[in-house]
């Protein structure tokens, strides 16, 4: 056969008898009826069996006298992980008669049970193993899952009502025995099943209104909350509107005293107007007799501009017919340009023939020497020859004395001309000038 482990045989006595103290006390305090006292056996049998749960595997400490052997360090540590747990622990500390850290770890467990908060104490503590193991060996009850049962297991015990006088009870020379005798079954509990189901229906009802007391209570506690900012609010008003209320005063005294000097100031305003009124009506005769002078000026200064408008208009268009004459004028003068240089060409062409005929003349001279008779027989022809000469000689010189009289004529009558015109020109647009300022 395979050897146990007396460690995990240990856990699980240790969890069977919190079962059956739990149990029990349960069904003894729903069956007794009333709030439960110091005295009563089930809840000493029940203290008794947690503490024996608390001191498994808890590790030895050695002090300066002995060695020491109590669980009041671990429960200790609780207030640390739960900050509600501060005013128990304050209060064992407090206690006058107790003396010894397991006569606190007592009283502790009490006050834990009378605030119905033993289990949530319990369960902060279990799940910080890395804590827990300064305090406990690893095979401890409280490091195993049997510490987690067994805090499941006091979630029950919020349905029992404890009023427990921890002041003045001696808690340090108590002996933890737990006694048997209470957890064997007789004929009377084998015959109690229905008395048991009663029982259960109870303690679900009983959970069902703490339950809806917790939830009232914190409703409660939240309305309160609402209730003091409400009321620090309405503080907050109140002495806004009495601030508020000065300010009124205040604006009203403000008020009446810009009315009257508004009252003040209408009065001098209306006697101002008054004034103005009589100096602006004269300044408007004043103005209507300067209208009237300025009307006569104005009708004058549009009839001037319609005589300036229209000599304005006449010299223009005489401008206009002066321009068109000088275009003809230029236009006559290249025409007179272009005959000159046909002359000019033809002279030219005279004195191309006047050459040949000196050559031939020439030729001719020659000719009459070479031949005396042909000379005699043509003494007639080349006579009429220099005398036909001569009259060309004559008609040319005449020819260029008059294209040159004729061309000098004509420069000075055009130069005469264009220096009129451009007077004329100058003459006018001074006019213009002179009309138009």
């Amino acid at each position: 056969m395979a050897v146990k482990d007396p460690t995990a045989v240990e856990r699980a006595n240790l969890l069977n008898m919190a079962k059956l103290s739990i149990k029990g006390l349960i069904e003894s305090a729903l069956s007794f009826g009333r709030t439960l006292d110091s005295d009563y056996p089930p809840l000493q049998q029940f203290f008794v069996v947690m503490e024996h749960c608390l001191k498994h595997g808890l590790k030895v400490r050695k002090s300066f006298l002995s060695y020491n052997k109590t669980i009041w360090g671990p429960l200790e540590l609780v207030e640390k992980l739960y900050p509600e747990a501060e005013e128990i622990a304050a209060s064992v500390r407090d206690l006058p008669g107790l003396k010894t850290p397991l006569g606190r770890a007592r009283a502790w467990l009490r006050l834990a049970l009378m605030q119905k908060k033993m289990a949530d104490y319990l369960r902060c503590l279990i799940i910080q193993r890395d804590l827990l193991s300064e305090f406990y060996e690893y095979h401890a009850l409280m490091m195993e899952e049997e510490g987690a049962v067994i805090v499941g297991l006091l979630v029950g015990l919020n349905v029992i009502d404890a009023n427990l006088c921890v002041k003045g009870e001696d808690l340090d020379s108590q002996v933890g025995v737990i006694d048997f005798s209470m957890y064997l079954k007789s004929d009377d509990d084998l015959g109690g099943k229905e008395r048991n189901v009663q029982i259960a229906a109870i303690l679900d009802q009983k959970n069902y209104v703490e339950e809806l007391n917790r939830q009232l209570n914190s409703t409660v506690s939240s309305l309160h909350a609402r209730v003091d900012s409400l009321e620090k609010s309405n503080t907050k008003l109140i002495e806004e509107l009495a601030i508020a209320k000065n300010n009124i005063i205040k604006l009203q005294e403000e008020n009446h005293q810009l009315r009257s000097e508004n009252t003040l100031i209408l009065m001098k305003t209306q006697h101002h107007l008054e004034a103005t009124k009589v100096d602006v009506e004269a300044e408007l005769q004043t103005y209507k007799h300067s209208r009237q002078g300025l009307d006569e000026m104005y009708n004058e200064a549009r009839r001037q501009l319609r005589e300036e408008s229209q000599l304005r208009q006449d010299m223009e268009n005489e401008l206009v017919v002066q321009v068109s004459m000088k275009h003809e004028i230029e236009l006559a003068m290249k025409l007179l340009e272009k005959d000159i240089h046909e002359k000019q060409d033809t002279l030219i062409g005279l004195r191309q023939q006047l050459d040949e005929v000196k050559a031939i003349n020439m030729e001719m001279y020659q000719k009459l020497q070479v031949s005396e008779d042909a000379m005699k027989e043509k003494n007639e022809i080349i006579g009429r020859l220099e005398d036909k000469t001569n009259q060309i000689n004559a008609t040319m010189k005449q020819l260029e004395q008059s294209d040159k009289d004729l061309l000098t004529q004509t420069r000075t009558i055009a130069m005469s001309f264009i220096k009129c015109a451009s007077n004329e020109a100058q003459h006018q647009y001074k006019l213009v000038k002179d009309i138009s300022f």
